[in-house]
């Protein structure tokens, strides 16, 4: 898999006749591993491993219905109140970032009321935080770390 632009972590990986799978350990399961999945993956463990926030806190693939259709957020991570703070959108490294990719996260966030948007694809990430009174978003540098 190709080389990102996000820290190296150590992942089980095994595969079948068909693919390489990688251990999700938030699905506690082995997904297959294409390009966007490698990325989600690394991202977690930055999640987890350098900014501190809780596995119990986080979710992948959470769906949610949007004008009748079933959509799904990558990695979704609640606050300790069990609302969203964060949703993050990951693409493989060849997807280049588009305000369609912006656009794709706002309209979940329409749903979700998330504080920060984050739009990765392992190459490069934007961090945003949500003004929701005045209808924009602010680039952040980084994340913050988990605050209690």
């Amino acid at each position: 898999m190709q080389k990102l632009n996000l820290p190296s972590y150590t992942f089980k990986i095994k595969s079948n006749e068909k693919h390489y799978l990688i251990f999700d350990e938030i699905r506690k399961k082995y997904i297959v591993l294409t390009p966007e999945e490698w990325v989600r993956q690394h991202f977690v463990q930055l999640l987890i491993q350098e900014k501190k926030y809780p596995v119990s806190l986080i979710a992948i693939e959470k769906q949610l219905v949007i004008n009748n259709l079933k959509k799904r957020s990558d990695i979704l991570i609640f606050n300790s109140n069990g609302t969203p703070d964060i949703i993050v959108e990951c693409k493989a490294p060849s997807i280049k970032i588009t305000q369609d990719t912006f656009d794709q996260i706002a309209r979940y966030n329409l749903k979700l009321n998330a504080k920060y948007l984050i739009v990765t694809n392992g190459i490069e990430h934007y961090y945003c935080i949500m003004n929701t009174k005045d209808e924009n978003y602010t680039f952040l540098r980084d994340i913050p770390e988990y605050k209690n």
